[in-house]
Formats: structure tokens, sequence, C-alpha cells
């Protein structure tokens, strides 16, 4: 009881002696965290913006070169400025038609009369099945100038309709139709927590349906449209394999891939990459600066207390045609992608002049699909990214939940810096990332490269943000008064988290784990930079054998089966959840 009715003198004076002393619990948690990700992320950001500024890459024995600033003249070539002409067009026209049709999808599910809306919503999700470079190579199957598959159809048909995803046109289209669902699930939760009233009140002054739309309902939900139209940006803008397989065909370069094109050059010119790739999150970092600077001048609070049901849009006439709309857009987006890689993975011949031949005896075979099954290259590729995968979400949660618990539970120092650490990989491109992680593995004296583990090292280190934000949610709903009171009750704080807090958390600890683990499975951009012949995975795989053209069977079999992968990975929160 002596230190509760110490005197202010007494404190003052231990403060004159040397000032308060901090608990080694509230310095050394944080510090340990902020070490990690320091070499998960800052290191090898420090590395790329390193070498921009240095005639040399990093190797091991020698960091850096001598300094200049003689990179930055590869901003000046032709073919920079038309990879950054590109980019720009690409993404923002992309963004575009994105937003429209993920916006569209999510005010016909949560707000309309609209046929089978629990099909809509599938409909404005169901895009997320496919990875996005999956979705290209279905589609440079589909519209490849001479022998896509709709192409050869309208030749049968006697149709003459350009049709060439190896296009800046073919590009955005796919974009479009692979980024939607990020603008429909924003917009989705937008409107459907929208508080009634003040549509109610404009539809008691007389407003139409259309302008109560226009007027209140649509310029509410505008910060989720905002948010989403960042992010697809943002995403399409450092996407580095949809534009790898559908521009480079066509010769069309972008700043991701002139960025891989110039690392991977004889010779290398990877200080004129890392100049480059230091402009990519600029660009990234400024259009996140003018979003959150837009919505800090507006007040857009809709949702209260009151149970009132919102009213559903009538319609009318529209209601058939538009959900014939619904079922087009379901059919190019997932329906038609698909079809078209179960067709290449049985088609017996690489040369066809017509759909009919599929018909004809022996012109379709499904022993690939055996075949791929029974290789060793599939079983050992599938069994690496199996083991990266679940190592790195199951690693990535518990960071996720040491660095969330530190900075919404804790009075540690630093635990703000942690939160922000946490959150750099959003302005760092894959891309990039994917670069300072390769040199920054080659430089550390751990011999990391070459083996699995730098592959887990390297989707930590991409993935950190979204698995900070997914435990950030669910730490910030969960109440700390059970572990508080375990901890009153004689138990030590770590007992307390592990026998209270933890199971408290258990569907947002599963969830985490399951994004991280299908991110996991999606990515392609980062392992491209640091896989080896013994740690191929299989996104790797798949990527390689659609370079290979004698390898497109192959290469089908494992998308279709690399689809129905994901897909139950997809499912898994759901039954998790109904249990």
């Amino acid at each position: 009881m002596t230190e509760l009715v110490a005197s202010p003198g007494a404190r003052k004076s231990h403060r004159a002696k040397g000032g308060p002393r901090l608990r080694p619990a509230r310095v050394v948690p944080s510090i340990v965290v902020l070490a990690v990700l320091a070499v998960l992320i800052l290191v090898p950001a420090a590395l790329v913006a390193l070498a921009s500024v240095s005639s040399d890459v990093p190797r091991p024995g020698n960091v850096t070169g001598d300094l200049t600033w003689g990179n930055f003249g590869v901003l000046a070539e032709t073919g920079t400025r038309q990879a950054m002409t590109n980019s720009l067009v690409i993404s923002v026209v992309a963004t575009i038609l994105a937003c429209a049709i993920g916006a569209g999808l999510a005010f016909l599910a949560a707000r309309t009369d609209i046929h089978v809306p629990k099909f809509v919503y599938l409909v404005g999700l169901m895009p997320m099945f496919l990875p996005s470079y999956v979705g290209a190579l279905a589609w440079s199957l589909l519209g490849s100038p001479n022998s896509g598959l709709l192409n050869i159809l309208q030749r049968d048909l006697g149709l003459d309709l350009p049709l060439n995803t190896y296009s800046i046109p073919g590009m955005i289209f796919v974009f479009a139709i692979y980024y939607a669902p990020y603008t429909f699930l924003l917009m989705h939760g937008s409107m459907s927590m929208m508080g009634p009233d003040l549509e109610e009140a404009a539809r008691v002054h007389g407003a139409s349906t259309r302008r109560m739309l226009f007027r209140v309902s649509f310029p509410l939900a505008m910060p989720a449209l905002i948010g989403a139209a960042i992010l697809t940006f943002v995403l399409i803008f450092e996407n580095f394999p949809v534009a790898q397989v559908l521009g480079s065909p066509g010769g069309i370069d972008t700043l991701p891939t002139l960025i891989f094109r110039l690392l991977n050059a004889t010779p290398s010119r990877g200080t004129e990459s890392a100049a480059i790739s230091v402009v990519l999150v600029a660009v990234v970092i400024l259009v996140t600066w003018l979003q959150k600077r837009f919505l800090a001048k507006r007040s857009f609070t809709t949702i209260t207390g009151k149970g009132v049901r919102q009213k559903k849009v009538a319609l009318g006439r529209a209601r058939l045609p538009i959900f014939l709309l619904v079922i087009g857009f379901f059919l190019v987006s997932l329906v038609l992608p698909v079809l078209a890689l179960v067709v290449v993975s049985g088609q017996t011949s690489p040369y066809m002049t017509s759909l009919s031949e599929l018909f004809a005896p022996g012109g379709l075979e499904f022993g690939s699909y055996a075949d791929v099954v029974a290789s060793d290259t599939f079983r050992s590729v599938t069994g690496n990214s199996v083991i990266v995968s679940v190592v790195a979400a199951a690693s990535g949660t518990a960071i996720a939940f040491i660095s969330a618990y530190i900075v919404y539970r804790s009075k540690s120092v630093g635990r703000t810096v942690i939160e922000g650490v946490s959150m750099v990989p959003l302005a760092i491109p894959a891309v990039v990332l994917g670069m300072g992680l390769l040199w920054t593995w080659l430089v550390m004296p751990v011999p990391l490269y070459g083996t699995l583990a730098v592959l887990v090292v390297a989707f930590l280190a991409v993935q950190t943000s979204q698995g900070f934000r997914g435990i950030a949610a669910s730490i910030l709903a969960t109440d700390r008064d059970l572990e508080d009171s375990a901890v009153m009750l004689g138990a030590s704080r770590i007992r307390a988290i592990t026998a209270v807090t933890v199971p408290l958390m258990k569907a947002g600890l599963l969830s985490t784990f399951v994004l991280l683990l299908m991110l996991s499975m999606r990515e392609l951009t980062v392992p491209l930079y640091l896989y080896t012949s013994d740690t191929k995975i299989l996104s790797i795989a798949i990527y390689d054998a659609f370079e290979n053209g004698g390898a497109l069977r192959q290469a089908a079999a494992m998308s279709v089966i690399y689809v129905v992968i994901m897909f139950v990975l997809s499912y898994l929160p759901r039954v998790r959840s109904g249990r």
C-alpha cells in the first residue's frame, strides 16, 4: 500500500534521480516484433531504394556500390515513358469498368427486387475463385487473334469481329472482370448497412426513386466506392502476371513487366529497374494519400441504431433483362474461361481450324488429368505449395495476432510504429518487394535462398497488411473483460490469452488463416524472383507450362485442378461458420 499513498514530492524526487523506468514487459515485445517486421519488410524496401541510387545491385559482401543518380535516366527513355502511359491508361479505364460492374452487382443484390438475389451475390464474388493470372491465361486461349477458341467459333459462324486479348482493350477487359469483386464486396456492405431514414425523407418530400438514388443513396455510398476504386487502381497498376500473360505477346509493356524484364536482361539492369520501382511506389503512395485527403473533408455517417429495413427498389420491366445481363457476366467471368481450360486440357491436336474437330472421334481426350496427377513434377509442386502456404498462413496469423495484441491491448512502447510498419506492404507493389526480397536473402548471412523457407518468408512479407487488418478487426470486436478477469483470479497474462482470448477469437483467427492460405496459393509475382528448380510451386508450374507452348494441355489441366482447390479453400470458412 505504500506505493499507492506515496506523496507527490516522493514521485518527483524519483523522477529527478533517473526518471520513470520502463518495465521490460513494455519494451521487449515491441522490440522483438519490430525486429521481425524490419527483416521481413523494411530491409527489402531499403535495399530497393539503395539500389536505385547505386552503381550496382546489392550482392553478398557488397551491399552498395558508388552512389549515383544516373539510374533515374531510364525514366527518360521512350520505352519507360510508354510503359508508364500504358500502366496509367489500363489502370484508370479498367478501374472505372471494374467499379461500374462491382457497384452495379452490389446494388442489384442489396437494394433491388431482382430475381434470385443470392445468385446475384455469388456472381459478384465468383471471379475471385479464378486467380487473375489464371483468368488471363484462360482468356489468352479464348481471345488469341489467330488460335483463340472464340475467333475459331467466329470463323465457323462466318463472322469477322475483331477479338484480340493481346491488346490494351483486351487487358482492360480482363482486369475489369477479375477485380470487380473488390468493389462488389465493399459496396455491398455499404449498401446493406445504409440507414433508410434519409431515403424515406426524400420519398416523403416527393422525390422519385431515381432522384432519391442519385441524390441520396449513391452519394452516401461514395466512401466505399472511392475506397474500392483506389484499391482496384493500385492492384491493377502493380499487377505483373496479367500484364505479362496478355501484354508480352502483343509487345505491350507496363511498369511491372518492364521492371521484371530489365532485372532479367543480359546484362542485368537491376539498378535501373530499382529506379523505376521507386516511381511505382511513389504513384501508389500518392493515390492513397489523395483518397485520405478527399474522405477526410466529408462525413458519410448513415448507420443508426434503428432496426428499420430498407425498401427494395422495384426494377419493373427491366427486371428480367437485367437478370439476363447478370447471367451474361457470370458466363463471361467464370463459365467461358473454365470451359476454355477444360477444352484445351482435352484437345488432342494443338492445331485446330474448326470447333467441329473437337466432336470428331478422338478430338477430345482427358487423359491429361491422369498424366498431370500421376507426374512427379505435379506432386512435387503441389506438395511445395501446400507446405509453403500452410506454414506461411499459420506463421502470418501468429505474427498478426501478436502485433495486433500489442497495438490494441497493451501499453507497450512503439505499438503505433508496429501498426505503421505492418501497413507498409500495401504501398509496395509485389514486383518491387519481390526484387528487394531477392537481394535481401542473397546478402543476408542466413542460408535461406534456394529453400522453401525463403518462400515462406516472402509470403509473410507480402501478406503482413492483410493478416494484421484481419486480426485487428477481430480483436477490436472482442471484449477484454474476461481476459482481465482471468488475470485477477490468478492466471498469468499469457495463460489468460491462450485460454480466454484466443478461443473467443477463434472465428476471426480461422478466417485470417484461410485468407492468408488462399493468398499464398494465388501468389505468383514474388515467387518468380525466388524459386529454384527444387522449390517450384503450383502457380509457377502453371505459369511456366503456359509460357512453354508445347505443354498447353498439361497447363490447362493443372489450372482446372488449381481452380477446384481454390474453390474448396474459399468454401471452408462457410462450412466452419455453419458448424
